[in-house]
Order: C-alpha cells, then structure tokens, then sequence
C-alpha cells in the first residue's frame, strides 16, 4: 500500500526529537514534578501511561482515566505537549476528551489486528498525530500492517516507536533490538518517523546512552526515554528509569549527526564509495551465482548416489573455517555465522530442487 504520510518532525531542525516521561502517572504530584524538571531539558513531548497492560494480575495496571486530568494540567502548566498509550476504542474516546497531543499503540496492542483495527475505528474522522510501537514478536509485516490501518482510517501523521523485540535466551537487552527490521521499515516509508524507546529496549539503565547513541548513528529521528523523579520506587520498570538530571546529562553526551548530506564535496567523496561497494556488491552476487552452480553439481552427485542433502559434520567444518577466515578478516562470529546459515540454507534448496527433477522424470 502506497502511504501519504506527513513527517511529525522537521528533520533538519527537531532531530532528536525527544519524548521523556515517567512509565506510569503515578500521583498527581509524581506527574507535576517530573513535567516541570523535564521542561527545562527541551523536551519536546512528555510521556506518561495512564492505563498499564501487565503480563500478571495484581500488578499496577495504570491509575486510569483520572490522570488524564493530570496530563492536562501538565499542558497547562508547562507548555508540554502530551501523549500517552491507548489499547481500545474507549481509552481513544477518553484521551481525546481530554486534549492528549499524541496517542501511542503499545507492542502488546500492536500485535493484534483486531486491537488495532478497533483503535482505526474509533479514530476515524480524527486528526492527529499516532505513534505505533514494533509488535512484541519480530514481524516486520504485523508492524505494517499496523500502520495501514491506522492510516486507512484517515491518520497521516503516523510514525512508529522501535522498543525491541522478545528474544528467548536474549540477556543483554531487555528487547533484542534487531535493528534490521526498523531499518527495512525506514527504506520502505523514508517519511515516517521513527523514535527509539531505549528505555524498554534495554531494561536497565547502565545501556541507555549506548542504545540511544546507536540509533541515532542509524538516522532514527529522536527518542523516548523514561525518565521519573525517583526511579527505584517507581511502582512499574523501576530498573529502566532515570531521574531528569540523569537525563539531561544522556541527552546533552548524544553526538547528533546530519540527517543528510548537503555539502557538494562530501556528495561527490560519498557518491564515489558507493559506487565501489555497487561493484562489491556486483561481484560477491557473482561469486554467489557460482557457488550455487557447484551447489547444483554436488546435489546431482548425492541424487546419483542416494545421499542425503544435509551432511551435518560437513557443514560444522564449514562454519568453524568460515569464522576463523571472518576473524582474519575483521569480521564478527555473528555475523559471519548468519550469512553462512542464509547461503547454506539457499544451497540446501537448489539441492532440493535438483531431488524434485528426479522425481519429475520417473
């Protein structure tokens, strides 16, 4: 589907975009307190969750409707523009009651077409500005689709949130990050905006700064940090909160750099190295073309002589030699493991296709 989508930001003056707040309004007074000490770090939208989607029962789920009113007086106030998280029609219905500036769909509603299809409905006719964050799962499809129906109900400043997402066995994050998948997002829709929440990402704030600096390295358009004025009593993600002035120093050690090129000589120096990774990339296509002819060659071979396609000794030889070479090389046992595992698994399907021949002529 083909999205008109307005940019929430001017890129060259607003990055990066900044979206701070507690992860729960707590008390009226919790709620005053972080805004006004907030307003003096420049924010440009305070955050706060009024209702709390919790995996367990009897977990604080949200003061409700009532710190809505909070919110308001937050705009007041200071000038903030507000926005908090909503799962159904009726917490639509209720934050824009009270003048909310942007909603936010969290990873739990993203996740479910009907949830989000139900928020579609109830923001028909409405303008204003919504935040979708990733689904819990890594699917970059669901998260898109998510954006299309939001944008089908006549929403055109749309932009998403990146908050990781659930890895089994993952223990440096709290969310895997997988950068890839906003990636892919960004060059599909070059006009949405697209915010990091390093806060649930990482889970804990020894990585907040890391995590924020990498998105920025990676052209995101801002952040949204959790920030409470005495983050160890918060009453939800206590260990991924930060005071205001932890904040303000995070913020004030972001390196920024350009969204875009502008001056003619650096244009000319980059536009000549990427045309030398266009002819590496040419060639590394062209050495893969033929490495997948032997792969051919070695699958007629076993349909001659009934060998299975996967020979697990073989291919644990390979991957050792591989990462050993890729260490010579500079280049991480990750990555060269995946990269490893993407031509196997293709070599392993022209093999197949070779076996589907035999069958065909019989």
């Amino acid at each position: 589907m083909e999205l008109n989508i307005t940019p929430l930001i001017d890129r060259e003056k607003e990055r990066p975009f900044l979206i701070a707040g507690p992860c729960s309004a707590e008390t009226e007074e919790q709620v005053m307190e972080t805004a006004h000490q907030l307003k003096e770090q420049n924010i440009h939208l305070y955050r706060a969750g009024i209702w709390k989607p919790r995996t367990r029962p009897n977990s604080f789920e949200g003061v409700g409707k009532v710190g809505l009113k909070w919110l308001k007086r937050v705009k007041k106030e200071t000038g903030l523009k507000v926005t908090t998280e909503v799962a159904n029609k009726d917490h639509v219905f209720e934050a824009l009651k009270h003048d909310i500036d942007v909603l936010w769909l969290g990873a739990r509603t993203t996740v479910n077409p009907f949830s989000v299809q139900a928020i579609a409905d109830a923001l028909e006719g409405v303008d204003i500005p919504v935040l979708i964050k990733n689904p819990i799962n890594a699917d970059l499809g669901l998260w898109i689709g998510a954006i299309e129906r939001i944008y089908k109900a006549g929403i055109k400043q749309i932009g998403v949130i990146h908050r990781g997402f659930s890895s089994p066995g993952n223990t440096m994050y709290r969310n895997a990050p997988m950068w890839q998948i906003p990636i892919d997002l960004m060059a599909k829709y070059p006009d949405l905006t697209i915010i990091c929440d390093n806060s649930h990402i990482c889970g804990r704030r020894d990585t907040l700064q890391t995590v924020a600096q990498r998105a920025l390295d990676l052209n995101f358009d801002g952040l949204m940090t959790e920030v409470h004025p005495s983050p160890d009593d918060a009453l939800s993600d206590a260990k991924q909160q930060i005071t205001p002035f932890i904040y303000g120093e995070l913020v004030k050690d972001l390196n920024v750099r350009k969204a875009n090129f502008q001056n003619p000589a650096t244009l000319t120096d980059i536009k000549d190295l990427r045309h030398e990774i266009d002819i590496i990339d040419a060639e590394i296509f062209e050495i893969l073309g033929k490495r997948m002819k032997v792969a051919e060659a070695i699958g007629r071979y076993k349909k001659a002589n009934n060998i299975a396609i996967l020979q697990p000794t073989r291919w644990g030889e390979i991957l050792m030699k591989a990462v050993e070479i890729g260490k010579e090389k500079g280049l991480s046992e990750e990555f060269v493991a995946s990269f490893l595992k993407a031509i196997h698994h293709e070599s392993i399907k022209h093999q197949e296709e070779v076996l589907k021949e035999q069958v065909k002529s019989k």
